[in-house]
């Protein structure tokens, strides 16, 4: 007798999110957790989100660009090798204008999102931009409308 094979079930994917701002990237983390039905993943460093990625399935990275160690430009180079298949949102306090060019020539960077935000932009941008047809459902109680 054969043994019989399960099928695998697909891994959900999640979000990923990058600030150096503690308060900020929690702050970001619970309004997704709190609206969508995806698990999220939040690092206040962009060394050790990009020694998780393999392990988080990630759909959609969102990452400042204003960071200490590494911008969200070098980290989304770094990252997009890492989940190549995962969109981009890169996020600031500041005017992209002075990093315009910079950011147009980023294929995987699918919006930006200038700070401050709510959590329905945010929800937003990480629907419209999810690739792939597991887009996260909003949770009971979250308001799509």
């Amino acid at each position: 007798m054969k043994p019989v094979r399960k099928k695998s079930t697909p891994i959900r994917r999640s979000v990923v999110i990058v600030d150096d701002e503690k308060s900020y990237v929690e702050l970001m983390a619970q309004m997704i957790a709190d609206n969508l039905d995806c698990a999220v993943h939040p690092f206040t460093r962009p060394e050790d989100a990009l020694k998780a990625l393999t392990d988080l399935a990630a759909g959609v990275v969102v990452t400042d660009y204003s960071m200490p160690d590494m911008n969200g430009i070098e980290f989304i180079k770094k990252a997009s090798k890492i989940v190549p298949k995962a969109a981009f949102i890169i996020i600031s306090g500041h005017n992209f204008e002075s990093v315009d060019r910079e950011l147009a020539r980023l294929d995987m960077l699918k919006m930006r999102l200038q700070k401050p935000f709510g959590w329905r932009p945010l929800t937003d941008a990480v629907l419209t931009v999810w690739p792939g047809s597991d887009v996260p459902s909003y949770r009971d109680g979250a308001d799509p409308a």
